[in-house]
């Protein structure tokens, strides 16, 4: 607390040491390399927003896992029911037996800290904070906008578009970024069908309205944190996408706030997480939850993750489905499209609320 006081004291200039933490273009990952014990000013969160003894993780709660063995035939409404109560209840769940080869995940997981441990002179290259650029390395999408930054890097890659030439990739990942999508495409239509049956339509309906069409790729790298209890890995947000499928490695760290209370994801070699994104909430009149998680900073690590956001196509408007409103039950958000979402989403920043009230009806 007194660390915190005392910051706070000085005559601090945000913007310039943003500017100047920015340029180096060296990530959290050239300060821990540069020999700091202590956090910059601008990774330092208010006290009131920081994780509480009290609150660190509810051992109530456990995060539901479902096992996919016999999606094909036998087990298919035993998935789907499965799916539908995770998805209006806690928005989260975990996937165990999902096809997707083991060594595949942990090979990517492998790539993206290979890459994130790079000497900051190769990295920097790759260094944008320009969303029209398909693949960029950057420390905190929302370093401009924050009132506190997190301690971590990433690197992303964009597929609004269309797959991209693999050339485009970093040659330390290049294979594994390419035979990972080829199996995330999968699991993610096969996810579209169960939701679709979970949500009571006909398995293709999320596909034909082209909910699910693209990906983003975000690949995190949270390093040891000198001072973990001042920050976060990620502060409190929801995701802005239809679905996002994360890849979690087995440090730990990813919280989901459920009943009011912060419930570890704990991670599960070979599985993966999804939850239910602020568009699919929307689309689905409240009928499934997007909610909120965050991230803790360790002194344990590197942690690394990747998560893949699914988005819906950026060209169509999209309002509450109509078999899911009625007089009783009316369109609880206006009609809008995911650019317009995204735009809102990246002007606040992640400031611990959510960006989907800004798209609610007024009751």
């Amino acid at each position: 607390m007194s660390r915190i006081i005392m910051e706070e004291d000085v005559n601090y200039d945000r913007t310039k040491e943003v500017k100047e933490f920015d340029e180096t273009k060296a990530g959290v990952k050239g300060l821990l390399d540069s020999g700091i014990v202590k956090l910059p000013r601008i990774f330092i969160h208010p006290q009131e927003s920081l994780p509480k003894y009290d609150e660190t993780s509810s051992c109530l709660f456990h995060v539901p896992v479902i096992d996919f063995t016999g999606y094909e035939k036998c087990r298919r409404l035993e998935i789907i029911s499965e799916i539908k109560e995770a998805s209006e209840t806690w928005g989260f769940f975990q996937m165990v037996n999902h096809g997707v080869p083991v060594c595949v995940m942990d090979e990517m997981l492998r790539v993206i800290k290979v890459f994130h441990e790079q000497p900051s002179e190769v990295k920097k290259d790759w260094y944008s904070r320009d969303h029209k650029v398909k693949v960029r390395y950057f420390c905190n999408g929302d370093l401009l906008v924050a009132k506190a930054a997190n301690w971590r890097d990433t690197i992303m890659f964009d597929f609004h578009d269309g797959p991209l030439d693999p050339q485009a990739y970093p040659l330390v990942c290049r294979e594994a970024i390419s035979k990972y999508m080829e199996h995330i495409i999968k699991l993610k239509e096969l996810l579209s069908e169960l939701m679709s049956e979970a949500l009571g339509l006909k398995k293709d309906y999320l596909t034909n309205i082209e909910c699910m069409k693209s990906e983003t790729v975000v690949c995190h790298y949270y390093p040891i944190c000198p001072e973990p209890d001042l920050t976060f890995g990620t502060t409190k947000h929801s995701d802005p996408s239809s679905l996002t499928i994360l890849l979690q490695d087995t440090i730990g760290g990813l919280q989901v706030l459920h009943q009011n209370q912060w419930v570890n994801v704990n991670p599960i070699h070979g599985a993966f997480v999804a939850n239910i994104g602020d568009f699919m909430q929307l689309i689905s009149n409240d009928k499934f939850k997007s909610v909120e998680h965050r991230v803790l900073a360790g002194r344990v690590g590197p942690r690394a993750s990747v998560a893949c956001h699914v988005y819906p196509n950026a060209c169509l408007k999209y309002r509450p489905i109509e078999g899911f409103t009625s007089n009783e039950n009316p369109p609880k958000y206006r009609e809008t499209d995911i650019t317009e979402y995204l735009t809102h989403f990246r002007s606040k920043g992640l400031d611990g609320y959510k960006a989907l009230p800004y798209f609610r009806l007024k009751s």
